[in-house]
């Protein structure tokens, strides 16, 4: 088996304000679009020929991958579905069995590889699972087990189910089902509302009941489904771990030196023309680009990422676990924990854990509040649904292009849309809308002082 189909054709509506001006497929984590690291991990396990059905902003797609043999990007905007998507695409499978997968997830490449092994085992469709332990059935399409077999299939349910979907290893025979997809799914309970879309796991479930078995094969490694913002972060420090602790040793490029007033606890890998500068201190491993430099002081808390061209100094402190895009400046006390995208910029005594989206600047001694007087977590609101994440509840979510001027304080949980500003001395305490500049009105007061207010 040598294809495999992603597909990456939705809207992103749920991961605003980080799917307007790109696909969701290539919101950065680790300073790489989630489906780079997945193309990356389908080609080390020898996976020839990647379909990538794209919707919205494709071309973005077919821009980065321009440079990488065997992978074609097929624009199929307007398919309402995963089902009518992979019906748009499958003209270019030419084997009986092939993988398809989402472009906005994170999968072990020892469980793709175990999907691959039972097809080719059994020659009968596979579905890849994850347990679903304490996570919300209602957030998932979802499944149950039965000696080793998927049944029950159920969209949103408002039970306890076992088991959510996360790739499948499928076979020609499936295809006339996703030919055949009613365009919304039907298996849910009463009470629950559908969308009018044609969803894979319908046809799937077809498939099923009409007397056929799809085997389940259940992750052992980490499962990352990028859905609302937050699970950004978690992907992207899942990701900043797993290749800092992958180094073994130091790697320098040319020209690339460390201060030996520098103290590094972990590895360095370093590119061309990079420097760590006089009392740096890294508290974990580091991956950077070439022609930055890290100098004066700089803090980084643990395991890290840096792009190209960024400079990173003069006291200022960095998360374990965060990446920095290229062409960024964190600088003079700046105080960063998450992910920055490229051209960001960061200094004057600013603080702020989060995302930043990309050519973001940040105001002097802008603030977010990560911590609530009541100790507790801010609720969300994804498309006017309440929600309370587990982790990075607190976090702020800046848009792409965005602004914030000094002293602004943001307040825990809240996000700005893309082309918004925060002026200065702003207090912002819920999400601002894209487009949207927000500012403090102030009555001035004018009156006479001078020297007869003290006795003269």
């Amino acid at each position: 088996m040598k294809t495999v189909v992603i597909l990456a054709a939705g809207e992103g509506k749920r991961m605003w304000p980080y799917a307007v001006i790109r696909p969701k497929c290539m919101i950065p984590i680790a300073n790489k679009p989630v489906i780079g690291h997945m193309v990356e991990t389908l080609k080390s396990i020898g996976f020839e020929n990647i379909i990538i059905a794209g919707g919205k902003l494709t071309e973005q797609i077919a821009n980065h991958f321009r440079k990488m043999s065997g992978v074609k990007i097929v624009k199929v905007d307007g398919a309402k579905g995963t089902a009518f998507a992979l019906k748009e695409v499958s003209q270019y499978i030419p084997d009986d069995n092939f993988l398809v997968l989402h472009g906005d997830t994170i999968i072990e490449k020892h469980d793709l590889e175990a999907l691959v092994e039972s097809i080719e085992k059994s020659n009968v469709p596979v579905a890849l699972i994850e347990p679903l332990n304490d996570e919300l059935s209602n957030d998932w399409i979802c499944c149950a087990v039965n000696e080793g077999n998927i049944h029950n299939v159920t969209g949103h349910p408002r039970y306890k189910c076992s088991h959510r979907f996360c790739g499948f290893a499928l076979t020609s025979e499936v295809l006339g089902y996703i030919e055949c997809n009613s365009g919304i799914f039907s298996n849910v309970n009463v009470g629950v509302m559908p969308p009018l879309e044609g969803y894979l796991e319908m046809s799937l479930a077809d498939y099923i009941s009409d007397g056929n078995i799809i085997k389940a094969v259940e992750t052992k490694g980490t499962f990352i489904d990028m859905d609302k913002p937050w699970h950004i972060l978690e992907a992207n420090r899942y990701m900043v771990n797993k290749l800092c602790n992958d180094l073994s040793s130091n790697a320098l490029g040319e020209n690339a030196e460390i201060d030996s007033s520098a103290v590094i606890e972990g590895y360095v890998r370093l590119g061309d023309g990079s420097r760590i500068g006089r009392n740096v201190i890294i508290k974990g491993s580091i991956i950077v680009g070439n022609n930055t430099i890290i100098d004066n002081g700089a803090i980084i808390e643990g395991n890290a990422v840096i792009g190209d061209n960024c400079i990173v100094r003069n006291y200022c402190q960095i998360g374990g676990g965060s990446s920095i895009g290229n062409r960024c400046i964190i600088e003079h006390c700046a105080e960063f924990s998450g992910i920055t995208m490229d051209r960001v910029h960061l200094y004057h005594y600013m603080e702020l854990g989060g995302i930043i989206g990309t050519c973001t600047d940040i105001g002097a001694a802008t603030v977010c509040g990560g911590l609530r007087f009541d100790d507790g977590i801010t609720e969300h609101r994804i498309r006017g649904r309440r929600e309370k994440p587990k982790e990075y509840a607190n976090s702020s979510y800046l848009g792409d292009f965005s602004r914030t001027g000094v002293n602004a304080i943001i307040m825990p949980g809240c996000k700005t849309g893309v082309y918004s500003i925060v002026g200065p001395g702003v207090l912002l305490n819920e999400d601002l809308p894209d487009n949207t500049m927000i500012m403090v009105e102030q009555q001035t007061v004018k009156k006479h002082w001078g020297p007869e207010k003290y006795g003269w």
